[in-house]
């Protein structure tokens, strides 16, 4: 089995810089979403990336671990991207079979006789919610946790891989992409595109659009793979040789316009309910801290406290440290009400640190709560 090959990247409407990388070298493929702040996401997605590219024969999923070892290495010993991770869905055609190995909430897709199938779950905190029956998929999509990561790659010394095996024939379609497109565009219109553009580098670039119609509040990647039979010694077709990657290494391309600095505010405005200018969004988007999340330690972007019934926060990630254990350490007893950080690096280096205390007190018997 072969494919042709179609990708496109954009930073979109809002960030200051594409975060996001993807990797096209036949037969092995997959997309990254960084995060970090600063030039933490660029970093660790690209580092992701690398790794994954390495020669080699390991497994995929050994070499997502592996890349999952890279980037927390990176992230202890450089203190200017502390704290960075990425999410990471990587596909390679083995004949008529896909692997696949996926962490966080990229996605993978089949696209078969019109049918669109997801192929990968998303380990988010309202995914979770859904699973559990707390949530529909309805609600989700416009839950204000919706991106919140139960699972990144380069955050913890190790991380669970999914693994799966699809069976693929000629004339399947196959879509990675970030959640720049997903969380913007509805599975339904994705589908609706794929089915009606033949091209592959067509139908990733009208995807892409559609991301930065809806509003482009981050940066979007796809790569889009059309299977057909290997007739033998065919080059891959790479139709994205020239695609566009607006937002990446200075490189430039399909302008189109953008929103002026009046219809940015009324955008952040809107998403904030109407109740708040960019201005406050913009202080809020700035400000840090860690604090208590479904009973577990978590770190927050804005200010722990809320205005008429409105909260000024929102949680960026939940770790798996459960709160009540850390309360017993008077260090912190301020997490109910919230332990600020400079940025998200401070923040992260603070759930570092509340890790490190209390495998301390374990180890010398003084409790049994930890990570």
């Amino acid at each position: 089995m072969r494919a042709r090959i179609g990708e496109a990247t954009d930073i979109g409407l809002v960030r200051e810089r594409n975060e996001d990388g993807y990797l096209v070298r036949p037969p092995l493929f997959a997309v990254a979403d960084g995060m970090g702040g600063h030039r933490g996401g660029e970093v660790a997605s690209r580092l992701a990336l690398e790794t994954l590219d390495r020669p080699g024969a390991a497994p995929l999923a050994e070499r997502v671990r592996e890349a999952n070892r890279v980037v927390y290495e990176r992230s202890m010993l450089d203190r200017s991207v502390a704290g960075m991770g990425t999410t990471l869905t990587a596909a390679a055609l083995e004949g008529d079979r896909l692997r696949l190995a996926h962490v966080g909430d990229s996605r993978a897709y089949l696209l078969r006789e019109g049918r669109l199938e997801r192929l990968t779950e998303d380990h988010t905190m309202v995914h979770r919610m859904v699973r559990e029956g707390r949530l529909t998929e309805e609600e989700a999509a416009w839950h204000p946790y919706r991106s919140v990561l139960t699972r990144a790659l380069g955050t913890e010394p190790d991380v669970p891989v999914d693994e799966a095996v699809v069976e693929v024939r000629p004339g399947d379609r196959v879509l990675l992409c970030t959640d720049g497109l997903t969380s913007m565009v509805p599975d339904a219109r994705i589908g609706q595109i794929l089915r009606a553009t033949a091209d592959p580098q067509e139908a990733a670039d009208r995807l892409v659009e559609e991301a930065i119609a809806a509003g482009g509040l981050d940066n979007v990647t796809v790569v889009v793979l059309d299977l057909e039979e290997d007739r033998g010694g065919a080059a891959w077709d790479t139709a994205g040789k020239g695609a566009r990657r607006r937002g990446r290494g200075g490189s430039t391309a399909l302008r189109r316009p953008r929103l002026g600095r009046a219809g940015l505010a009324l955008l952040l405005t809107a998403a904030l309910g109407g109740l708040a200018a960019a201005g406050l969004r913009a202080y809020l988007d700035r400000q840090w801290y860690v604090g208590i999340s479904h009973g577990n330690v978590a770190v927050f972007r804005g200010i722990p406290t809320s205005v008429a019934g409105f909260e000024l926060h929102r949680v960026v990630l939940e770790t798996d440290i459960p709160a009540g254990p850390v309360l017993e350490l008077a260090f912190y007893r301020d997490l109910p009400t919230g332990i600020t950080a400079d940025d998200r690096a401070a923040a992260m280096a603070i759930v570092a640190q509340i890790r490190e205390d209390l495998a301390a007190r374990d180890r010398a018997g003084g409790g049994g709560g930890g990570a």
